[in-house]
Parts: structure tokens; sequence; C-alpha cells
């Protein structure tokens, strides 16, 4: 991807003078087929050019120095809040860094601002952090590894490899529990689980990949947001959007040719906001001798905005089965920890 000059291929102009060692930004507009019909943008457009600029600066800094040549493969996306929503008009500053670097992987760290080019305000939008890791271009299954960087202080280096550490972990507990299944309900009930879980089948081109012929993370992030917001909005029937996303684990590589289907149902709802979870299933064409397999998982949470777009309660998920009780109770618990971690982190701003 040439990004010297101008604009890349995709229509996003490159800031080549970045703000740090090592450090890249990308600007996009944000146009109508960007956003829903309040004029709000989709998180999935925003969570595809997060990607995009980790993916340029991981594979950059992967073969930065003489060796064999990569791709830097998305592995992980943390939690991801969207703090302030952009609108249709607005330019998206997307500003990426490597902040760690273990034997095989790298950690970037991604601020996405949106700025109302009418006023000149600017607002940070978004906050993400991402995991790649090279794959040679000669040999998809061969990771390489990456060239180290320099820490500020041994502290720097030293919580790095604590986040390394977590999420790694994480990403082998939520492998674990990924054998679930979405079956289509005959007529089923308002306001329930099946009335409003949907899947979307997509078949994989060359444009959705890489140059190995995988698919990009941000392709995959953008359809998982697409069948979350459908969720969402047969649930509510109203405006609704994007509030964050939970970790999201990219378990296996999606090859071109390939035909996904993305399912997604509610798991649970507070007064103002639903959890939904979305999962990516792959079914490899291509190559017969591959069974289906789950590729991605994550958790969405969106809220229900009224036309002024003021927050909506939301109507409460009916319950069925023992399943769904599990589930539920799971969703509250994630819930009720990320309110407390939000709370923890403003109680020290109140006191000062």
């Amino acid at each position: 991807m040439q990004l010297a000059r101008g604009l890349d291929s995709g229509g996003i102009a490159a800031n080549m003078s970045p703000p740090g060692p090592g450090a890249i930004q990308i600007s996009r507009i944000m146009r109508p087929d960007d956003a829903n019909v309040a004029g709000n943008v989709h998180g999935g457009t925003i969570l595809k050019m997060i990607e995009e600029a980790g993916a340029i600066i991981s594979t950059r800094h992967c073969n930065s120095q003489s060796g064999e040549r990569c791709v830097a493969a998305l592995a992980r996306v943390e939690r991801t809040d969207f703090l302030s929503p952009m609108c249709i008009g607005d330019v998206a500053h997307v500003s990426a860094e490597i902040t760690y670097t273990s034997k095989r992987s790298v950690e970037v760290q991604v601020d996405v601002v949106s700025e109302n080019i009418l006023t000149g305000v600017k607002k940070v939008t978004n906050k993400a952090t991402l995991w790649y890791v090279p794959l040679a271009l000669q040999n998809v299954h061969k990771v390489l590894e990456v060239p180290p960087i320099q820490y500020a202080g041994k502290e720097q280096e030293e919580e790095g490899r604590r986040r390394y550490e977590e999420q790694k972990l994480e990403r082998l507990e939520t492998k674990e529990r990924n054998g679930d299944v979405i079956l289509p309900i005959i007529n089923p009930d308002p306001y329930t689980v099946g009335h409003s879980q949907s899947s979307l089948i997509h078949l994989v081109g060359p444009s959705d990949c890489t140059m190995h012929g995988f698919v990009h993370g941000g392709v995959t992030m953008k359809l998982m947001d697409e069948v979350a917001g459908i969720v969402a909005a047969r649930h509510c029937k109203t405006n609704i959007v994007t509030a964050s996303v939970d970790a999201i684990n990219f378990h296996e590589k999606i090859k071109k040719g390939s035909v996904i289907t993305i399912s997604g149902r509610m798991t649970f709802t507070s007064n103002k906001s639903m959890e939904i979870e979305v999962f990516v299933d792959a079914d490899p064409f291509v190559d017969e001798s591959q069974e289906r397999y789950r590729a991605v998982s994550a958790f969405f949470t969106y809220v229900s905005l009224s036309k002024e777009g003021k927050p909506l309660p939301v109507p409460q998920l009916v319950i069925e089965t023992e399943d769904e009780r599990r589930r539920f109770e799971e969703g509250k618990g994630r819930y009720l920890q990320t309110k407390a971690k939000r709370q923890a982190k403003m109680q020290p701003l109140t006191q000062q």
C-alpha cells in the first residue's frame, strides 16, 4: 500500500510527517455511505480505519530490517469504546503508534479524532489497542521474529510485557468457549433472543484480502458491526449506535474464496444498553479437506438514541431458555465489571 504523497487506493490521505518516531496518521472525510440513516458513522467504518492504520505501521516496522519480507496480520483488538459520535462530513484523523513488541507480536495503540471542518472543533472518538503477528510473504504459516523497539524506560517495557501476557491468556480462554451456534427460530415473540438474532453470508473476494489471500481484519470487523447493528435495531426499532466493542479475537485466518457466516444474538440488556454476541464461521470451499470453523468472536455494546440523539431506554430482553439465562448473567457480569472500571477511572478526577 503506497502512502507517499496524496491518497492511497482507498482514498485515505496519509500524513507522512507523523507526530513522533514510529508513528503514522491517516485521514479521511466521512461520506454518506459510511453512516446510518441518522447520519451517524457506523462503528464498523471506524474499526476498519483503525485496523488499516495498525496494519500499515506494524507491517512497515516488521520489514524495517533486512531479511524475509512479511505482512502483519491482525490477531486481537482490545476493548474499544466509542467516546463520541462521528457524523457525515467530519474528517477522521487516525493516529497509530507501536508501543510494545514481543518476539513474534506487535502492540499498536490507535487514537481517532473527529474534526468538524466547518467549525474546526475536534473530538476524541476512539482509543484502541491492536495486536499483530508478522507472517512471511512466501509462507503464510511461518511467523517471523519482530524487530524490537526502543523503550523510554524499563517501566514502560515491563508494562507492555504485562499487557502482552494478559491478552495472551484471554485469547486462550475465549477460544475454549467458541462452540456455540445460532439456529433459526420460527415465529419468535417480540424482544426475545430469537426475534432479533441475525446472520449475514459473505463470499470472500480479492478486494477483501491481503497479499497473502486472507481477509483483512478490518473487513471482518466492519461486517460484524453491521450484523450487531441489525440485531440492535430489530430489538429497539430506533436509531442505534455502537457504544463499545469488547476484545475481538481472531482465532483462525479466513482464505479468499471462503464463504463466511457472521451471526449475532442479543445476550444482555441494561436500562440503556444492549450486549450482542457476534461470531464469524468460515466454510473454506476452496479447500475441501478443511471443515467449517470458528474464525472470529466478539461482544458489541449498542445504545438506543432518539431523533435528537438523546439516549432512550432499551426494551428488556425476554429470556426463554436456560442457555439464554446463563448468557444473560455472563453479560451482566461484563457490564458491571466495565461500569466499575469506568467509575474507578472517574474517581481520581472528581477528587482533584
